[in-house]
């Protein structure tokens, strides 16, 4: 058991939240939640020890194992892959080299009676009988296990991890976390780089074999498949829900109904005294209840409604220019990197107004399809664009590509056409920029708020083929939902290339998988294949 004790936070004189207390059972799966800026990462941070609160505890058993994954990590340089895992086993590793060096100089010594030799025999004794209540386990075959649920190729395992970026890095620290075993799991956003087959293994994991969990996501159905718990940060304070996410934001708004309804009540109680002292106040026989009413409403603690977006705002792409039959037509389409085959003999037919997506693990080849459907790389086969097709793109890099020099209003006002002007801080709000933020540089933004405002640029050019890889990665769930809703109602053409289920659920209308250097056109719906999808890989992955 894990304990958070009035734990508070402040920052020249602001607070982010005070005499916070809660406790992690074994076996909790919480999602903590929150809107940007409550204090989630710093949370977590803190029961890391990470950071340090500025009151209150963080109490847990001596023994106790916590080990925590943020948001952005890089691992070393200097070993292969596997190595980098297999680190998960060095405190282990280490206790047997010394029991093997403790024996060794037993097999040497002769002062058989002397104090020295019977504190080396107990030493012995201690540490063989810790190592040896451990669970016998196969830690080469548990590393590669992991590394395969996670997305990793055999091939990869002797790859230095110099040559990964920084999504497949935050891959291998996650590896070594899972393999610990530790009592407690804190997962910051761990789904952002990890494509939908390894997340359907992670899920698994962390319900199987995992003990306790506290995890922060914008991916509304990766939480609520694993969690049974929601500690929502907000205001200041939290509330604790036995229940996983989409139970809570019932259970919320059943407290937004009640406090406002207390509210209410209280504004008239203290509207009706107000009356009473306005009407009797010099009126020498009423002067005791005067006062004594004073007194009450000053000591009085007015009820606060949690806040929430109200914003309802409903993004709307401009109308589409019609396009040709077939904005995209790829025919025996293959592309080789030297002797690396990425893909080979692909076919593929989109229609007008067609929404489809691109599945598939990582390095299967979906951002180099995009590629060549951009006409951004060589390949051997035909692949074009039809008649009167304007693309608009979001690349997984696209943030980089903002001139920094731009405010923040600048960049969106530059592309925003028509009645939509007249709606851009309202726009922009959706996305949280707000006040002063509208009018920083582009260059002084943190790598979400790039991303988030490439993604608003992009929703306002008029375009008839949209092109979104891994559009949602530094989204929050109400950015999200604007987009898909945006999306829903786009009469273009969509390819959508995304690891987030719900984000994909109800978007797509027929599936290209990418694997085992083929794609494969599945005429099913994204929901459809997710089902299926799920059954196969746990047919596949070895869970037990």
């Amino acid at each position: 058991m894990i304990s958070v004790d009035s734990i508070a936070v402040e920052f020249s004189g602001d607070t982010l939240f005070s005499d916070v207390s809660f406790v992690i059972n074994e076996n909790d799966k919480i999602a903590l939640m929150g809107k940007n800026g409550a204090g989630k990462s710093t949370m977590m941070k803190i029961i890391a020890g990470e950071q340090k609160a500025t009151r209150g505890h963080i109490r847990f058993p001596k023994d106790a194992v916590i080990a925590y994954l943020p948001q952005h990590l890089l691992t070393e340089d200097n070993c292969t892959v596997f190595q980098e895992a297999s680190k998960a086993f060095a405190q282990i590793f280490e206790m047997k080299n010394e029991m093997d060096e403790l024996n060794k100089a037993l097999e040497t010594r002769t002062d058989y009676e002397s104090d020295a030799y019977m504190k080396l025999i107990q030493k012995v004794s201690d540490l063989g009988e810790k190592y040896y209540a451990l669970e016998e386990i196969n830690y080469e075959a548990e590393v590669e296990k992991a590394l395969v649920g996670l997305g990793f190729k055999r091939e990869d395992f002797h790859r230095q991890t110099s040559e990964f970026s920084g999504g497949w890095r935050m891959r291998i620290e996650l590896t070594k976390i899972l393999l610990q075993k530790p009592d407690l799991i804190l997962l910051d956003e761990p789904t952002n780089h990890v494509d939908i087959a390894s997340v359907i293994w992670l899920e698994d994991f962390l319900l199987n074999k995992a003990k306790a969990v506290v995890v922060i996501s914008h991916d509304k159905t990766f939480i609520d498949n694993i969690t049974n718990r929601t500690i929502e940060v907000t205001m200041g304070r939290i509330y604790d829900y036995k229940a996983n996410y989409s139970h809570y934001l019932q259970l919320r708004e059943d407290r937004r109904s009640h406090q406002i309804k207390a509210y209410q009540e209280q504004q008239r109680f203290i509207a009706d005294n107000q009356t009473f002292i306005d009407r009797f106040k010099g009126t020498y026989s009423k002067t005791n209840q005067v006062t004594s009413r004073e007194r009450m409403l000053e000591k009085l603690q007015i009820i606060e409604i949690d806040e929430i977006d109200t914003s309802a705002l409903k993004l709307k792409f401009p109308p589409s220019i019609r396009s040709g039959d077939y904005p995209v037509t790829a025919t025996d389409l293959t592309k080789t990197y030297g002797e690396q085959v990425v893909f080979k003999n692909a076919n593929m037919s989109i229609s007008r107004g067609e929404k489809v997506c691109f599945v598939g693990r990582n390095g299967e080849g979906k951002s180099t399809m995009i590629k060549a459907i951009m006409g951004k790389i060589d390949f051997e086969g035909k692949c074009a664009l039809g008649h009167n097709v304007k693309v608009g793109y979001f690349a997984q890099n696209q943030a980089s590509l903002l001139d920094h020099d731009l405010t923040v209003f600048q960049t969106v006002d530059e592309v925003a056409q028509g009645d939509v002007r007249t709606q851009m801080k309202n726009i922009l709000g959706q996305f949280m920029f707000s006040g002063d933020t509208i009018d920083k540089k582009v260059g002084v933004l943190s790598g979400g708020e790039k991303t988030r405002l490439a993604m608003v640029k992009l929703l306002l050019e008029p375009v008839n083929l949209l092109i979104l890889d891994e559009p949602t990665n530094h989204l929050d769930l109400k950015s999200k939902d604007v987009l898909k809703e945006a999306l829903l109602s786009f009469d273009g053409t969509l390819i959508l290339v995304s690891h987030d289920r719900d984000f994909l659920q109800g978007l797509a209308e027929k599936v290209f998988e990418f694997k085992e250097k083929r794609v494969i056109e599945h005429f099913e719906t994204i929901d459809a294949y997710l089902v299926r999808n799920r059954i196969e890989n746990l047919k596949e992955i070895d869970l037990k």
